[in-house]
């Protein structure tokens, strides 16, 4: 757009959201008439005292186009929402970004996205469900959203990249303070080829509490819909689900076990009309669109496998078992059994859980 260095010197001003970007920019038409605005012009607009007395006081320090080569000189690029690549899902919300600052490439097929989001505090059983589930999404061409947290996030991610699909992290901070500070790296993957690592927030903007309601609501926003894989009663997770339903967006929730507090948050999700599911093809059948992944694991691996293995597979199903159980019910030996197994497990049909207990993909 015209005047990009002012749009950016204005938002970076600590106070000066969308909102009150917007009509900053419906009221001046140009951000750099804006920026040079004097005190009473910005009160009418709306912008606190505070606000307009911090930008009076940047805007005699700041140089406008030294800060935007900066940026650029970082690797940083920059979207508004007046760009024609804008995330078209995103620009339909109530308060959608004015500038998104990005490294990577976001791709027009990025509009087939789904979340994943779910708990920091991760458990086995969610690590599995998460992974299988986002490697059926991207089988079927979606690309996956999420917040780059630790837990869940992380594990949505990682398994994008690793099944070669594209993947969306949204942060709660700069891109130049990426937190938590052990995903860098899986942050620099993403945007070497599998999609982009995105924030609404100036590159040196820190990732406070504060700020992630705000990125949650950019997660749904360029979204299809929202899976919440396992979630604590009070998770952070569930402000992004909730996000959607007010967005109008589908949101999709995976029952855990009744014994565990991470079961919680899906439950009540259920309970405000979240879609329980079981497999990534019910997602895909609420959304309307057609499967094109190959078919379930037990449809496809039935034609490679031998008689033995296909038992196996079978008593593993919705069980995790130690090895001396599933000898004693298939009657095989111990050797036979073990030899399977860990064949099975190279070719990812089972997972090895520790202890001699094995449970289904």
């Amino acid at each position: 757009m015209q005047n990009l260095p002012f749009l950016l010197a204005l938002h970076s001003i600590n106070g000066l959201g969308p909102m009150r970007l917007k009509a900053l920019l419906d009221r001046f038409r140009d951000p750099k008439i804006a920026w040079e605005a004097n005190r009473n012009e910005l009160l009418e607009t709306g912008v606190p005292f505070k606000v307009a007395d911090l930008l009076i006081q940047t805007r005699n320090s700041l140089d406008v186009h030294s800060y935007a080569v900066s940026i650029a000189k970082s690797g940083i690029k920059v979207m508004t929402i007046f760009d024609e690549n804008y995330p078209k899902p995103l620009k339909q919300i109530y308060d959608p970004p004015i500038v998104l600052y990005y490294i990577g490439e976001i791709l027009p097929k990025d509009s087939r996205a789904l979340a994943v989001v779910g708990t920091r505090k991760i458990t086995g059983y969610g690590r599995s469900v998460t992974a299988q589930f986002t490697k059926d999404l991207v089988a079927a061409r979606f690309t996956i959203v999420s917040g780059l947290a630790r837990g869940v996030d992380t594990v949505a991610h990682q398994t994008a990249v690793e099944e070669k699909g594209r993947t969306l992290a949204i942060l709660g901070g700069g891109l130049n303070e990426i937190y938590p500070p052990e995903n860098r790296v899986l942050a620099q993957n993403i945007a070497k080829g599998y999609g982009a690592v995105m924030s609404e927030f100036a590159p040196d903007e820190p990732s406070v509490p504060g700020n992630f309601p705000a990125r949650n609501r950019i997660i749904a926003g360029v979204s299809l819909g929202v899976l919440v894989t396992e979630a604590a009663f009070d998770s952070g997770s569930l402000i992004t689900a909730r996000e959607a339903l007010e967005q109008g967006k589908e949101v999709f929730a995976i029952p855990g076990p009744i014994t565990s507090d991470l079961s919680k948050g899906p439950v009540n999700l259920i309970r405000d009309g979240a879609k329980p599911v079981f497999d990534a093809a019910e997602i895909l059948e609420e959304l309307g669109m057609r499967s094109v992944v190959a078919s379930s694991k037990y449809q496809v691996v039935r034609e490679d496998l031998s008689a033995e293995e296909q038992k196996i597979l079978e008593v593993l199903d919705n069980e995790q078992l130690h090895i001396d159980e599933i000898c004693r019910t298939l009657n095989f030996s111990i050797a036979q059994v073990s030899a399977l197994l860990l064949k099975m497990e190279i070719s990812g049909l089972i997972k090895n859980l520790g202890g001699g207990i094995y449970a289904g993909a």
